[in-house]
């Protein structure tokens, strides 16, 4: 541990406030009965391709609800319940219709009437979408309709070396993350309709795993046959550039069988190689970096290096108003920090397929009494590697806290410890124990009830005239952006798409005509 205790140290207090952190919370609008919202995207709450704060995510019915970067937990989570107070009171001005509070999805309907994100009639807008219709083709559009909460996250003076060294700790580690915050052990049987899977029955129209922690990152997740002969590599940004560069470029049959367009003209995909584009490539962490309008993001990366970090496998907390709170947040940048100071070996394929295993088997079974995970081909109980991790994250809350003042840090660790201890305490323990006790085991009836719940209490916060000015205003501002970029466009899609896609615009220091009107792939 003493490289470990040397970093920590070397780090001085005004670096540790430079921590950077925002929040992207994807959520379902849903109809009062628990059934999926079909209505487009209101316009009242502006363009979905140009507003900095609200947007969708695949479907025209999940939103998207977005934080600036910011230097204090409180502040990113101050701004995070602002936009959805202005959000929730767009919706109810319009009808009944509320977030969906958990990340396994409501109601849905059958697969091709769920709506698929629209984003007007410019290029960059159309090929949002063709992008959506290809994941629909790829994976189905159920499987699209999950959703999460991405946590961005920096350090000032980390270079990409060390950034690529935090993702392989990270992805070593995500196994303590899942059990503690995975809280979706149950879902709708009609997400599993037609699939094979391996759910009990839980009451009447819903299915379940009794010791699962989070259903949303296991098998029933973001899973892909094609994905999965991905063995991607983290140990340097060369390496995992080569690997994307691959996955991007590389045709793949099934793909190809697709076509780019039906036989009636209209684009099935923007591509038939093995990814579309970089965002379709499901990590539970992703080194990022902000694009420039029109820029390929694997470009952004190879040109001037990583920036920050996005963590992509956080599940909806259902029993929190806007889907995460400060001690899970104060206790995700203790855990960034850990990966960020700890020694951070390279990755083998071995280690790659041995964390792929430890990632489903906590997602289908994390709280199982005794669960042996795998570490270095041995054995290891969850339990344990756990209480190790959290010995040592204790140095690490106390600098936090003697940095910002209180315990706040320290008090997330002691947190985390009992819930390590006492696995009722957990979310997905919860989530169970609320539906069997007020909801006859049923998973939509419990969901429905949160979302009510979380409903009326975000219309009851205080919201400041000039707080609902400034939001009235984004969205004005956001619908004159894309009639700008509508009214500028002049390149056929076709053109457009071919150049978007060309392997060309990857890089290696291969500058582009600057033709591009704005990023396609601003998110997933």
């Amino acid at each position: 541990m003493s490289n470990f205790t040397e970093r920590l140290e070397a780090l001085s207090p005004a670096r540790l406030k430079g921590v950077r952190r925002g929040i992207e919370k994807e959520s379902l609008r849903a109809l009062p009965d628990g059934k999926l919202a079909l209505t487009p995207h209101p316009e009242a709450l502006g363009s979905a391709l140009t507003h900095p704060h609200i947007t969708t995510d695949f479907s025209e019915s999940q939103l998207e609800l977005i934080t600036g970067a910011h230097a204090g937990v409180e502040t990113a989570l101050d701004e995070l319940v602002k936009v959805h107070q202005f959000t929730y009171r767009v919706l109810d001005r319009l009808g009944d219709e509320r977030l969906w509070v958990s990340s396994m999805p409501c109601g849905l309907p059958t697969d091709e009437t769920i709506p698929i994100g629209r984003y007007g009639s410019s290029n960059v807008g159309r090929a949002k979408s063709v992008y959506r219709m290809g994941l629909s083709h790829r994976y189905g559009r159920r499987m699209q309709t999950i959703s999460g909460i991405h946590y961005n996250w920096s350090l000032p003076e980390v270079s990409s070396e060390q950034y690529f060294a935090l993702i392989r700790n990270f992805r070593r580690h995500a196994f303590l993350l899942l059990y503690l915050f995975g809280a979706s052990p149950a879902v709708c049987s009609t997400f599993v309709d037609g699939r094979p899977h391996e759910l009990q029955p839980l009451g009447e129209g819903s299915m379940h795993m009794p010791y699962g922690t989070s259903l949303r990152m296991g098998r029933l997740g973001y899973q892909s046959e094609a994905q999965a002969s991905l063995a991607v590599s983290y140990n340097s940004l060369d390496g995992y550039g080569a690997s994307l560069h691959d996955a991007l470029t590389r045709p793949w049959p099934a793909y190809e069988a697709i076509g780019i367009r039906n036989l009636g003209g209209d684009y099935n995909q923007l591509d038939t190689s093995l990814l579309q584009i970089e965002n379709e490539f499901y990590g539970t962490i992703r080194p990022k970096r902000v694009i420039y309008p029109g820029e390929r993001p694997l470009h952004a990366l190879r040109e001037r290096g990583v920036e920050y970090v996005e963590v992509r496998l956080m599940d909806l907390d259902p029993f929190e108003p806007v889907g995460i709170n400060a001690q899970t947040m104060r206790f995700l940048d203790v855990f960034l920090l850990h990966c960020l100071l700890s020694d951070s070996p390279p990755d083998t394929r071995d280690e790659i397929a041995e964390l792929a295993h430890n990632q489903n088997l906590t997602a289908a079974r994390g709280r199982e009494p005794g669960l042996q995970l795998q570490r270095g081909g041995r054995e290891i109980g969850l339990a344990e590697w756990g209480a190790q991790l959290l010995a040592q994250f204790e140095p690490i809350a106390q600098a936090l806290d003697a940095a910002h003042g209180g315990n706040a840090h320290a008090e997330a660790v002691r947190a985390a410890a009992q819930a390590l201890r006492e696995p009722s305490l957990l979310p997905s323990a919860r989530v169970l124990d609320a539906m069997k006790k007020q909801h006859d085991d049923s998973f939509v009836a419990f969901a429905r009830a949160r979302s009510e719940k979380t409903r009326a209490h975000l219309l009851a916060l205080p919201f400041s005239a000039e707080q609902q000015a400034e939001m009235d205003r984004m969205t004005q501002v956001s619908i004159e952006a894309q009639k700008r970029i509508e009214a500028n466009d002049t390149m056929p899609f076709e053109i457009y798409r071919e150049q978007y896609v060309s392997p060309a615009r990857l890089g290696f220091k291969n500058h582009w005509a600057e033709s591009m009107p704005a990023p396609l792939a601003q998110q997933a």
